[in-house]
C-alpha cells in the first residue's frame, strides 16, 4: 500500500553563542541549493541564524558577526556592567537589525516556513516553544529571550512569563518538533561528534542569582544530563536513518563570546564545507518516505 503520510521537513538548530555561526554556514548552503524546510526551530544562536534562513538573507549572519564582534556596542564587559547584558540589547536587537544590517521582516511574514524559537521559563524550568510570525515589536523580544544566557543577561518578561536561554530547558528541541508533526528532520549541531556536556561549574553562582526560581536552578543543574541523553537519542535515530545530522567535522576552538573575526569566519566556512560534503546524502534522505514519529 502506498504511504500517503505527509512529509514535513524540519530544521532543528542548536545554539552556542558565536559557535552558532557554523549553523549559519550550513543554512547559507541550504539557501543556495534550495533545500527547503516546512518548519525551523532554533535555540539561541540557532534561532537567530534560522531567522535569516527563513527571510532568505544569505550571508547576513556572518557579515554582521564578523563586522561587529569587536565593537564595544555589540558585546563586552562594558555592556554587562552598564546594562546587565553582555550582548547589548539595544544594539544587537534594535539598531543592528533595524538600521545597520536590516532584517527582512516582510520576507519572514510572507514565508511559508513556520519559524519557532525556544526559550526557558525561569519560573517553571520548562521549555517554551514560540512560533514567531514576525520579528517586529514583541516578536524580537522572543528572539532576545531565546538567546539571553544566564548570569550575563537580564530576564526577559513577555506576557507574564519570565524567560531566558532556551538551551537550559531544551538545547536540541528535536522531540518537540517531532511532536509538532515534523517527521523529516535535519539536526544541525554546534559541537563535534563525541562531545559530552559536563556539569555546569557556575552552579553555585546560578543558585545565588536565581534563588527565587528553584525550578530554573534544577533545570540548570540537570542540563548536562538531559543534553547527553538527547545526543544518544540523536545518534540512534541517525543510525536508523530517521533524521539527518550535520555537525562540525573538526573542533576549531571558537567560544560562545568569540571576538576574533577570523575564527568566526573559519567556523562559518567549516559549516559551508560540511554541508556541501553532505549535500548528496541529504538530498537522498529528503527523497525517502517520511518517518512516522508517533510509533
Amino acid at each position: 500500500m502506498e504511504n500517503t503520510k505527509e512529509k514535513k521537513v524540519g530544521f532543528v538548530l542548536e545554539g552556542g553563542g558565536h559557535r552558532g555561526i557554523y549553523t549559519a554556514g550550513v543554512l547559507d548552503v541550504f539557501l543556495e541549493e534550495h533545500i527547503q524546510a516546512d518548519g525551523v526551530i532554533g535555540v539561541s544562536a540557532g534561532a537567530i541564524h534560522g531567522a535569516s534562513y527563513v527571510s532568505g538573507q544569505k550571508g547576513r549572519s556572518v557579515r554582521y558577526t564578523t563586522k561587529y564582534c569587536t565593537d564595544k556596542r555589540y558585546m563586552g564587559i562594558g555592556s554587562l556592567l552598564k546594562t546587565g547584558d553582555y550582548f547589548n540589547v539595544d544594539f544587537c536587537y534594535h539598531k543592528l537589525p533595524d538600521e545597520l544590517d536590516p532584517y527582512d521582516n516582510n520576507a519572514l511574514e510572507n514565508s511559508p516556513v513556520a519559524f519557532f524559537v525556544t526559550c526557558t521559563d525561569v519560573k517553571t524550568g520548562k521549555a517554551v516553544y514560540k512560533q514567531c510570525r514576525t520579528l517586529r515589536g514583541e516578536g524580537m523580544n522572543w528572539m532576545l529571550a531565546s538567546a539571553s544566557m544566564p548570569l550575563v543577561s537580564r530576564i526577559v518578561r513577555i506576557d507574564g512569563q519570565e524567560l531566558l536561554d532556551g538551551g537550559i530547558a531544551d538545547s536540541i528541541p528535536l522531540k518537540a518538533f517531532e511532536d509538532m508533526g515534523y517527521n523529516k528532520n535535519i539536526v544541525v549541531l554546534t559541537q563535534t561528534k563525541g562531545y559530552q556536556k559536563k556539569k555546569n561549574p557556575m552552579m553555585p553562582l546560578i543558585k545565588l542569582m536565581y534563588a527565587k526560581y528553584p525550578d530554573f536552578i534544577k533545570a540548570s543543574a540537570e542540563r548536562h544530563i538531559i543534553y547527553n541523553k538527547t545526543l544518544s537519542i540523536i545518534e540512534e535515530k541517525q543510525k536508523k536513518g530517521e533524521i539527518f545530522v550535520i555537525q562540525p567535522s573538526v573542533e576549531l576552538g571558537v567560544s560562545r563570546i568569540e571576538s576574533d573575526p577570523q575564527k568566526i569566519q573559519d567556523l562559518y566556512d567549516l559549516g559551508r564545507k560540511d554541508a556541501l560534503e553532505k549535500l548528496s546524502a541529504l538530498r537522498e534522505f529528503l527523497k525517502t518516505e517520511p518517518i512516522d514519529t508517533k510509533n
